[in-house]
């Protein structure tokens, strides 16, 4: 079991930037759909950005959309969230998926995916 990891969280001002990366020990994401999910504090967690396998497709919840990019390095070994124009209710664990994938989807829905990070703390003062 490949085991995904995020890193890049931490402490921001509002206004901040800041990108979040997912790695699956050096392996290759080529064959997975990659998504990006959140959890606040005493909220559910929620879809935030999914990628197809190719990286040629992207999907995006409407409140993040023009802020929040996701992306595949050219090696296909890391995944990244870059964040802009950060708020306060973006506070939140980032959690990193994926899923095995024969085409070029894009996976918006939790249930859709097998393996799961352990999150991301990112923290936006106001």
């Amino acid at each position: 079991q490949v085991q995904l990891v995020e890193s890049g969280g931490g402490l921001v001002p509002a206004g901040g930037s800041l990108t979040l990366s997912c790695s699956a020990s050096g392996r290759t994401l080529n064959l997975y759909a990659m998504g990006w999910f959140r959890q606040g504090p005493g909220k559910e967690r929620e879809f935030v950005a999914g990628i197809s396998r190719t990286g040629g497709d992207t999907e995006y919840e409407d409140s993040v959309k023009g802020r929040f990019t996701i992306s595949k390095d050219n090696a296909g070994k890391m995944v990244y969230l870059q964040i802009k124009s950060l708020r306060p209710e973006n506070t939140a664990v980032y959690y990193c998926a994926k899923k095995f994938s024969l085409v070029g989807e894009v996976m918006a829905a939790e249930a859709q995916y097998k393996d799961w990070g352990r999150g991301a703390q990112v923290t936006v003062s106001s």
